[in-house]
């Protein structure tokens, strides 16, 4: 293996300069960067048709210059077997950052932000290790139409840029995209994100992302959503952790509907499991369902302490739904589950074959709907004003109707205001014997309004 270290004092032009020609002639083997800061004015690419190529630090620091331009500091394109580890990356966030509207939903994500911290676009076998990331733009790293992907122990803070509304617009975390597979992020750091930690996207016109793994990893101050499974099969997302989701409040993409939520689905998501997970204080939904269906959410949690007035994002603790025209929501197992402190309900529930059990769905209903419907807009639908202070709702969906039917609910335990009486209820055209509803524990929370 080819071993090159690149002396930062040697061989003439500035560290920047040095630097590129490392990367244009190494194609194979082992680039060693030095300790050092190497002020970036355009985007850094590797040599064409690189591969089982290994890029280390010690103690480096890339960091944008003032007039930057280009995609991203570190730009992978069309590599196969490449390894980064041990080096920094400052995106210069405060001199460059502009506001920029979220991607138009014809786009990928690689072609509308720029300014990232590391792209990565066709390659086959990615290793992206002990990195730390700051102050980028849009986002810390972002995958495309790649394989073989392994990212873990990442530090990513302060990161992600504004809409022109002063709201977050989606970046600013990790994101996979555009039919990728076999992709894994493990124990990564997420600290101060304008949008969304941790995700996966692909446009409904391309390939589903497969087999991909986010376990794991810490969230803490994310003004979107944690985590993010979109248009993807067989996906795990477990043992991740993480508080104060949807903050801060000025950052919540209102104008959109951007309601923050620690775990959330978007587009067609099967035989995926999220399992283990825990979240304090989320300003939002515990966990979306809006396209899960033909898998399982098992043993996760969200805490909330605070008052219903400090949620002011505040909904539901899981929701189904099904906006993907190709999906319909069935199947889903949903065992285990502790929602502690909700502003609205626990779970709300559409279409068939789910399996709802020894869930604990507690504290519910903060707000103290409907008596103080003014106050909170309690009365979602005119037409069903039971549905945001019932502790189990089922409805015939949102996005598009379902028949809700067939359905077990059993073994779980339903408190919080009025939940005695408001514990299990069907929206216009359910009907509750359709579903089978057995065993379920239902009391009121007497230190509620």
């Amino acid at each position: 293996m080819l071993l090159l270290t690149m002396a930062l004092g040697g061989c003439g032009g500035t560290p920047e300069q040095r630097l590129r020609r490392a990367l244009a002639s190494t194609v194979t083997g082992h680039l060693q960067v030095p300790a050092g800061t190497v002020e970036i004015s355009s985007e850094l690419t590797l040599a064409p048709g690189a591969h089982d190529l290994e890029i280390a630090g010690a103690g480096t620091l890339l960091k944008a210059a003032a007039g930057f331009s280009g995609r991203a500091l570190l730009v992978i394109d069309g590599a196969r077997n490449i390894r980064l580890h041990d080096f920094r990356i400052d995106g210069n966030r405060g001199a460059l950052a502009r506001p920029l509207d979220m991607a138009p939903p014809e786009n990928a994500f690689r072609v509308w932000y720029p300014l990232n911290g590391i792209l990565a676009d066709r390659v086959e076998g990615l290793d992206v290790s002990a990195i730390q990331l700051a102050n980028v733009v849009n986002f810390a790293v972002l995958v495309s139409r790649s394989s073989g992907i392994r990212i873990r122990n990442l530090t990513v803070e302060d990161s992600g840029s504004r809409s022109p509304q002063g709201r977050n617009n989606l970046s600013g975390g990790i994101l996979i995209e555009e039919g990728s597979k076999d992709f894994e992020v493990r124990e990564c750091m997420f600290t101060r994100i304008a949008g969304n930690g941790l995700w996966t996207h692909s446009l409904r016109t391309s390939p589903r992302l497969s087999d991909g793994v986010f376990a794991k990893n810490h969230f803490d101050t994310i003004g979107r959503d944690a985590l993010e499974a979109a248009h993807v099969t067989r996906m795990r997302v477990e043992d991740n952790t993480g508080s104060n989701i949807g903050y801060p409040v000025e950052l919540v993409d209102a104008e959109h509907g951007g309601t923050p939520v620690a775990i959330d689905t978007a587009g067609n998501v099967d035989h995926s499991e999220y399992a283990r997970n825990s979240f304090e204080e989320v300003n939002g939904k515990c966990i979306d369902l809006d396209g899960f269906h033909d898998g399982a959410v098992r043993e996760n949690r969200c805490l909330n302490r605070k008052r219903a007035e400090d949620y002011l994002f505040g909904h539901f603790g899981i929701v189904m739904n099904n906006t993907d025209p190709d999906v319909r929501s069935e199947k889903i197992e949903i065992t285990g589950n502790v929602i502690d402190g909700a502003k609205f309900g626990g779970l709300f529930v559409m279409g068939s074959g789910h399996t709802i059990t020894g869930n604990q769905f507690v504290h519910l209903d903060l707000a103290g709907c409907n008596e103080s419907a003014a106050r909170f807009g309690c009365i979602y639908k005119a037409d069903e004003p039971a549905m945001l202070q019932t502790g189990i709702y089922l409805g015939r969906g949102v996005a598009r109707l379902e028949e809700t039917r067939g359905n077990v609910i059993r073994d779980n335990r339903i408190s919080g205001h009025k939940m005695r009486t408001r514990c299990v209820a069907a929206g216009p055209g359910v009907s509750l014997a359709a579903n089978t509803l057995e065993r379920n524990r239902c009391e009121d929370d007497l230190t509620q309004p």
